[in-house]
Parts: structure tokens; sequence; C-alpha cells
């Protein structure tokens, strides 16, 4: 299909009959924009940008919170020197941490490719790479668990011709597939840790206040993906007038567009030759990032029960959703450090393993992620110039590794 060709547009409606997920989304909806959407500007209107002072403002932040954490509040605490600490560690275990970081990106851009990416709308696994590790280096520049990276992410499919709606429907089955095994880990080991199956602390506010949390959120996860997918036209039909049928259709256009892409990920999950892609790319980042820490733990010497380990790297990273902070440097920081002063563990190795994890979890790939960004746009060029994602021959394409 080429644009400018009068061809069947490829819907991504629900197929209630079929088995593939990738024409999984909103129903009545084309995945491809229209003609004068996808070629009004060279790389459209949504790039995400920064001004220059807030790019210093986020840059002068991020220098007082790491120096703040690593530097002073040790010394303050008396917890000691945890840069001198930091070189102690055994080389072996870092390089396993940084294995470890490797497979965690690769995870995370199979996971991507698997959902975003299909029959639909093909794209390579350079590609994916590009959109994954740009959007990464962007979460800096943002806070709030990485709205920077999905602003990003969502500029990138709309130039390679993705309708809105369905990028909206995609990135949600994404996040949804990307943080579904997060409550469920927190409450899986809150409860082994609390009975004492998996050795621990049993201490509720570490165990089950944490794991009731989880619950909760699992539960409106499920909630929100009965919502029907109509609902916005169900709202119109019952508003006296058409103004107000319009702010209705509104209103319910978000919790529709997040049903969707919730019930997209659910199907994934059960489909075969999807399911298995999908539980590798989710499960193993997280376990990937898990095995970042611990490994930098043992890089100290420092023995962490496997439970503790788990909980308390799910539970710190919550600290991920504080506002204002760019990509929750300096919040993630202090929230993994303060779950595993709680747990008990030696205060000075904890604020070293913290730093390691975060120069090697964070800090280390941002200089590819920039690079990916200018790689990216380069990308973006040639789609302009040539066969859009959305346009393309997925027999042929999808095998691609370009």
């Amino acid at each position: 299909m080429r644009r400018g060709e009068e061809t069947e547009s490829a819907t991504v409606g629900r197929d209630p009959e079929g088995d593939d997920p990738d024409h999984l989304s909103q129903p009545d909806l084309d995945l491809r924009d229209s003609e004068s959407e996808t070629e009004a500007t060279d790389e459209g209107p949504d790039l995400p940008t920064i001004s220059t002072q807030a790019a210093v403002q986020s840059a002068l932040l991020i220098v007082i919170l790491v120096v703040g954490i690593y530097f002073l509040l040790p010394k303050f605490a008396g917890f000691g020197d945890a840069i001198s600490t930091v070189g102690t560690a055994n080389p072996f275990w870092v390089g396993v941490a940084v294995v470890c970081g490797v497979l965690s990106f690769v995870t995370y851009i199979a996971l991507f490719r698997s959902v975003v990416g299909g029959h639909d709308f093909p794209i390579t696994i350079r590609e994916a790479y590009e959109i994954n590790m740009a959007g990464f280096a962007a979460t800096l520049l943002f806070s709030a668990g990485g709205a920077g990276g999905v602003a990003l992410t969502y500029w990138a499919l709309r130039q390679g011709g993705m309708e809105r709606r369905s990028v909206a429907t995609r990135m949600v089955g994404f996040i949804a597939l990307h943080y579904v095994f997060y409550p469920l880990a927190i409450v899986v080991f809150g409860i082994l840790l609390k009975t004492g199956v998996l050795s621990g602390s049993t201490a509720d506010g570490l165990t089950i206040v944490p794991a009731a949390i989880a619950g909760l959120v699992i539960l409106i996860g499920l909630a929100v993906a009965l919502v029907p997918s109509d609902i916005e036209r169900r709202l119109k039909g019952l508003a006296s007038s058409r103004r107000l049928g319009r702010v209705l259709g509104a209103l319910a256009a978000v919790p529709a567009t997040a049903s969707d892409g919730i019930r997209l990920a659910l199907r994934l999950l059960v489909t075969p030759g999807k399911a298995g892609l999908a539980f590798l790319g989710s499960i193993g980042f997280w376990a990937a990032n898990i095995g970042i820490l611990w490994a930098s733990f043992a890089a100290l010497g420092v023995s962490v029960p496997f439970g503790v380990v788990v909980l308390g790297f799910f539970i710190g990273l919550t600290a991920n959703l504080i506002p204002f902070v760019p990509a929750g440097v300096g919040a993630v920081d202090a929230g993994m450090i303060g779950t595993f002063v709680l747990f008990g563990l030696p205060e000075a190795e904890v604020f070293a393993a913290v730093l390691i994890y975060r120069l090697i979890a964070f800090w280390l790939p941002i200089p590819f992620g920039v690079i990916a960004f200018v790689q990216l746009r380069t990308t973006i060029k040639g789609w302009k110039a040539g066969v859009l994602p959305i346009d393309r021959n997925p027999a042929s394409d999808m095998a691609a590794i370009r």
C-alpha cells in the first residue's frame, strides 16, 4: 500500500473472531494518517522540545540531587563515603551488572516491537532500537515516570504514518504489558516475605501494605479494561444536545483508549505466537534490572536475600512517579536507598550499590540514547522521502534487520 494509491485502508479495530493481536485496537479507525496530515511538514509539529532555560534548570537540579544524595548525605548521616566504597567494587560483578543492563534494553525493545510493530506497522529492529533509545534519553528532560520518552515515541509513530488514536491505544497496550508484572511482583513477594516463605523483613510497612496498594492498582487496571470501547458513541447518544455530546465524547475518549490498550495487552498475553515474546519482553526487562541491582550488591560483597532485592527494587522505584524531578533522578536513588536501609542492609554499602545500579541502568545508556535520537531524525527523513512504515509490505520488511 503506498501513499496516494486508492486502496482499502488497514483498520485496527477489534477482530473478535481473529487471532492476530496486531489488529486489536480502537474499532472503526484507520491506522494510517490522511495524506494531508502525514506530509504537512518534514518532521511534524509534535517533536518533543525543551527550552534552554528548562534544560539548564533540569541540569542544575540533577547536579544538586546527585551531590546531595551521594556526597553530602552519607557524611552528615555518618554512613561513610559512598564514592570511595564504590571504588572497592569487584570488577567481575560490575561486568555482570553491565551485561544485565544490555539485556534490559534488548527485552524492552523486543516488547515494543511485538506490541507496536506487526503486520499493520512493520518496523525493523534498528528502527525500534532508535525509537526506544531516543525515548530513554528524553526521559532525562521530563519527570513523572518517563513522560519525555512517551512524547518522543508518540512523535516517532505519528511520523511513521500511524493515526493518533491508534498510537495512543498501542502505547497504552505497551505500557500495560511493560508494567503488568510490577504490581504483581509486589503482591507476590510481599506475601512471601510476610509469611516467611522467603527470608527477609516481615514488617507490614515493607510487605503487606505495599502488596495491598499494588493489588488495588491491579484491580483498577482490570476495571478500566471493562470500559466499553464504544462508550463515546453511547454517551453522545445520551446527550440532550450536540454540544453536550461532543463534550461527553471527548471526556470518554481517555478511558475508552485506555480500555482498548489494556485489552490489547491482555490479548497479546494469551495469543499463540505473541504470548512468548510479550512475556519475555516484560518479565525479562524487570528481571534484568533486578539483576543489575543484585550484581551491584554482590560487587560490594553484600549478600541480599532474593525476596528483599526484588521487593526493595520495586518499592524504591515507585519514587520515579514524583513529579518535577527529571527522570526520577535523585528520587529513585533516595527511594531505593531508604527502602534497603529499612530492610536492615548496611547503609554505606546500600548507598554505593544503588549508585552502581543507577550508573549502569540509567547514566551509562544516555549517550547511546542521544546518538539514537540523531539517527532517528535521519531515519524519519528517510521515511518521508521514501516509504513510511505504515506503507510497507510486512512480509519483506519485518524480516529486515538494518
